[in-house]
C-alpha cells in the first residue's frame, strides 16, 4: 500500500500523544465540511437505486450529462488501467502516487515526467495523466493547454504492438471545486476522461464518493468493470443534497480562499514560504523537511512529508485555535 495522509492512528502510537490532542493537517480535505442531513431509515433499509436524484444533482453541479458515480476517484484510478491493453503511459510528477502505481500494477509501460516535459513528449504516449490542481504541488495546468494536448493525442494512433485504442488524456480534478468554471467536465470528447472527487471540497472523504466524466462507451465499460452499487444509499442521499446546495457551496469557496491565504501568510511569516499550493493545502520544499515533520509531530501537529524533493504539505487549520497551535509549533520548530 502506498503512503497517504491522514494516518493519525499511527502517529498516536509512534509519538505517544492522545488522539484528541493532535492537529491533523496531513490531508487536503476541507475542514469546512458539508453539514450532514438526517438520513431517512428507508434509505438504510433499501439497496441503492441508480434512478434516484443523485445523477441529476451531479449533472447540474458538474455541467455535463455524461457521468458515472464511483466510490471516490480512487476507484476509477484503480479501474481505468484495466480497460486498456498494454500502453505507454505518462504521468505527471511529483503527483498523487496512486496514478502511476495503478498503471504499473496493470502491466503498462509507465514514465513519470514534470509537466513541461510531459507536454513536450506527449506524442510518445498512448495515455497521459495530469492532475489539476496538482497534488501535492498545487500547479494547475491551463485548460486550453490540456485541450490542445488532447487534440495532439487524438490526431495519432497507438504504436504497433501496443494498445490499438484511442489515446486517452486522464485529468484528475479532485481539488478544482473552488474554481468550477475551470473544469474540463463540460468538454465532451472521446479520449478525455475527467475525475472528480466529493470528499475534498465537501469535506466528506469518509463517504467515498466521486464521479467520472467521459464519453458514453467508456462510462459503460467502467460501470461494467466496477459492478453495481458503487455508492451506498446513504452516501447517494447525502451527496445529492450537497451537490444541490449552492448557498453552502458559495460559502465554502469563500471560506477556503480566506483560510488558504491565512495559511500561506502564516507559513511565510515563520520562514517557510509555500513553493506551491491551492485553496486546500500549501506545499513547502525544504532541505530539512524530514526533521521538520518530526518536530511538528512531537508537538502534536501532523503534516504530510515528501522525500523527493524534500517537502511538507500543510492542510488547512479549521479555526483560529488551530491556526494559533500551528503558529506556536512553527515558532518552536523553525529556529
Amino acid at each position: 500500500m502506498l503512503e497517504h495522509g491522514g494516518r493519525l492512528g499511527r502517529a498516536v502510537r509512534e509519538y505517544g500523544i492522545a488522539r484528541e490532542h493532535w492537529l491533523d493537517l496531513s490531508t487536503g480535505i476541507s475542514p469546512f465540511a458539508y453539514p450532514l442531513p438526517a438520513v431517512p431509515s428507508t434509505v438504510w433499509q433499501r439497496l441503492p437505486e441508480d434512478d434516484d436524484e443523485l445523477l441529476d444533482a451531479a449533472r447540474g453541479y458538474y455541467g455535463t450529462h455524461h457521468l458515472l458515480p464511483v466510490a471516490g476517484s480512487q476507484a476509477a484510478i484503480a479501474a481505468l488501467p484495466r480497460l486498456r491493453g498494454r500502453s505507454r503511459v505518462a504521468v505527471v510528477e511529483p503527483a498523487y502516487a496512486e496514478h502511476a502505481h495503478a498503471w504499473i500494477t496493470a502491466g503498462h509501460d509507465v514514465v513519470t515526467l514534470p509537466f513541461l516535459a510531459l507536454l513536450t513528449r506527449a506524442h510518445e504516449f498512448d495515455v497521459v495523466v495530469v492532475i489539476r490542481p496538482n497534488n501535492p504541488t498545487g500547479e494547475c495546468a491551463d485548460g486550453e493547454t490540456l485541450l490542445a494536448l488532447h487534440d495532439r493525442l487524438a490526431s495519432r494512433e497507438a504504436a504497433p504492438g501496443l494498445a490499438r485504442q484511442r489515446p486517452w488524456l486522464v485529468v484528475d480534478e479532485a481539488f478544482i471545486d473552488v474554481s468550477p468554471e475551470d473544469s474540463l467536465c463540460g468538454h465532451r470528447r472521446e479520449g478525455l476522461i475527467v475525475l472528480r472527487s466529493v470528499g475534498k471540497f465537501f469535506g466528506l472523504a469518509g463517504a467515498r464518493a466521486g464521479f467520472v466524466s467521459a464519453w458514453p462507451a467508456l462510462l459503460d465499460d467502467l460501470a461494467g468493470s466496477l459492478g453495481p452499487w458503487t455508492l451506498t444509499g446513504p452516501t447517494r442521499y447525502v451527496v445529492a443534497r450537497a451537490l444541490m446546495d449552492t448557498v453552502w457551496q458559495a460559502s465554502a469557496r469563500e471560506w477556503l480562499r480566506r483560510a488558504s491565504a491565512q495559511l500561506a501568510l502564516l507559513l511565510t511569516e515563520h520562514g517557510l514560504p509555500p513553493s506551491g499550493g491551492c485553496e486546500f493545502f500549501h506545499y513547502c520544499e525544504h532541505p530539512d523537511a524530514a526533521a521538520l515533520h518530526r518536530a511538528f509531530a512531537k508537538r502534536g501537529i501532523l503534516v504530510r512529508h515528501f522525500g523527493n524533493p524534500p517537502a511538507l504539505r500543510f492542510g488547512l487549520p479549521a479555526d483560529e485555535t488551530s491556526f494559533a497551535a500551528l503558529s506556536q509549533a512553527l515558532s518552536e520548530a523553525i529556529a
